[in-house]
């Protein structure tokens, strides 16, 4: 699925069926710079870069930050305990499954971990989704057709079928891409796991709670309890489909 290349304290992570030259050097953003190829970044905790590389595509470029009181001490670092135990190869490995599945998910292209200490950093490099925009972005403009919601919840069984287990599944990890195509994005902390309703139903529930809390953020946002039914009523008939 993936090949670790190692120079020195630093390993670089690709699928087996990558056909780009990518060096060390594209997880720093003023590599980037230099070339003159940010188009644009996503500030805040969840930071990210979209980067212009071969050929004009795009890519997106996340550096892993830390959460929560101890993210006040130790911003960016992790205990090192091996490398397939990083969150960074966790999640990179996944992604590079979910693909392999042909579930809807960013490509993933490379990540990198640095070890120095007994702890590490981390960045991860994606396919940035053509003209994507989140569910919670939309939502913010006008309330979604009938269709658009059931796509979203048809995509989210489709994952579920898969044993496919988002650990923060929000309108926020929620892309549609430019032709209305529904995405799910950052899989840090999911994992591969037996179907069971669960998991399953405990994933939804949050889902659920992330609409009422952007509800309460947003001068303006479109969504009802019916929405809710026909989002809920599609995953169901998806999710128990043979």
């Amino acid at each position: 699925m993936l090949t670790v290349k190692k120079t020195n304290n630093q390993y670089l992570l690709i699928p087996d069926d990558s056909k780009l030259d990518i060096q060390t050097t594209w997880f720093n953003v003023q590599f980037w710079r230099d070339q003159d190829a940010i188009v644009t970044s996503k500030q805040g905790r969840a930071a990210a870069w979209f980067v212009k590389y071969q050929d004009n595509k795009i890519a997106v470029l996340k550096h892993y930050w830390r959460g929560g009181l101890i993210g006040k001490l130790l911003s960016d670092q992790y205990l090192y305990t091996g490398l397939e135990n990083t969150r960074v190869f966790q999640e990179f490995k996944l992604l590079t499954e979910l693909d392999a599945l042909k579930l809807p998910v960013s490509r993933p292209l490379a990540a990198n971990v640095e070890v120095k200490w007994g702890t590490y950093r981390a960045d991860i490099l994606t396919e940035a989704i053509s003209g994507a925009t989140s569910l919670c972005e939309q939502l913010q403009q006008k309330a979604l057709s009938a269709q658009a919601l059931a796509a979203v919840g048809t995509t989210i069984a489709l994952f579920h079928r898969q044993g496919a287990y988002h650990d923060d599944l929000n309108i926020n990890n929620i892309l549609f891409d430019q032709t209305g195509k529904v995405y799910l994005i950052d899989f840090d902390k999911g994992d591969l796991r037996a179907p069971e309703q669960a998991w399953q139903q405990s994933n939804m529930d949050r889902l659920k709670r992330s609409f009422k809390k952007e509800a309460g953020k947003w001068p303006a946002f479109y969504f009802t309890d019916t929405d809710w039914q026909v989002l809920i009523e599609a995953y169901q008939k998806a999710l128990n489909t043979h």
